[in-house]
């Protein structure tokens, strides 16, 4: 059984065309997620995944293996889906899909996932889920509000096995709890790990109404009657945030000066 990391990076974007050479804070979003990747623990190799030439040129540039895929391409899954498929990886092997848009995204975030497929030879899938502070949770208000589309929402039962994953603030909090602590929303995570061989049956699936509502590749899953294992892990007094918008450069930026790189910070 081998562990790779498979970073899905594409050119074309409708919300920020060019997004994984988006430079930030002196580094392109491409190579802050390869520096931040190459730290896991535990795993055999990583790639860059993509279908354009600008990107794999650049990630070849700063040390990146690169795999090229194509470019129909739905999504990170169905990118990773291909590059397995090109490294000949085997059913139970496990392939982590780890996000490009995401600067800020830790190798610490990754490690028990790998470590949780790793003792349940049965675990097809796990995802991280951090629990939002509340400067977090009015970020994702506020995006809301002005009509933007921010992080993901994650709700889960008592096992950690995901029950729905959404671009909106859930669950609800009515406005006799807004000021509950801890604050019962989790921040989720697009970084997945999973089986082989569950790729190879999402390959299979069509999309779900929930799916087409959401736009969130993790619903496929769900609709086809699979578990997604939810992993909390902890910021360790980080702030977490992805680049879904062009406004979240600045708001990346502010971060990293405050408080420092995340591919610097030192495993214990």
């Amino acid at each position: 059984m081998t562990t790779t990391i498979i970073i899905p990076a594409r050119y074309k974007s409708t919300r920020f065309p060019a997004k994984p050479l988006a430079v930030i804070a002196g580094k392109t979003l491409i190579e802050r997620s390869w520096r931040a990747a190459s730290m896991v623990q535990g795993v055999d190799a990583v790639y860059v995944a993509t279908d354009d030439d600008r990107i794999a040129d650049h990630a070849r540039s700063f040390g990146a293996q690169v795999i090229m895929t194509s470019e129909e391409c739905e999504n990170g899954t169905a990118r990773v889906s291909e590059a397995g498929q090109k490294l000949g990886a085997k059913d139970e092997d496990i392939l982590v899909n780890f996000q490009g848009d995401a600067p800020l995204l830790p190798y610490w975030f990754a490690e028990p996932l790998v470590a949780a497929m790793k003792a349940d030879p049965a675990m097809n899938m796990a995802t991280p889920v951090v629990r939002c502070d509340q400067h977090t949770l009015d970020l994702f208000k506020e995006d809301r509000r002005n009509g933007k589309v921010g992080g993901t929402t994650a709700v889960f039962d008592k096992n950690g096995d995901a029950l729905y994953f959404s671009k909106e603030v859930i669950p609800y909090i009515p406005d006799s709890q807004k000021n509950r602590t801890p604050v019962p929303v989790f921040h989720h995570v697009g970084l997945y790990a999973y089986r082989y061989r569950l790729i190879k049956q999402y390959m299979n699936w069509q999309q779900g109404p929930l799916e087409q509502l959401e736009q969130l590749e993790q619903l496929r899953v769900l609709e086809h009657g699979q578990k997604i294992k939810c992993v909390e892990v902890s910021t360790r007094g980080r702030t977490f945030w992805e680049v879904n918008n062009p406004e979240d450069v600045q708001r990346v930026e502010t971060i990293i000066a405050r408080e420092g790189e995340i591919f610097e910070v030192k495993h214990d």
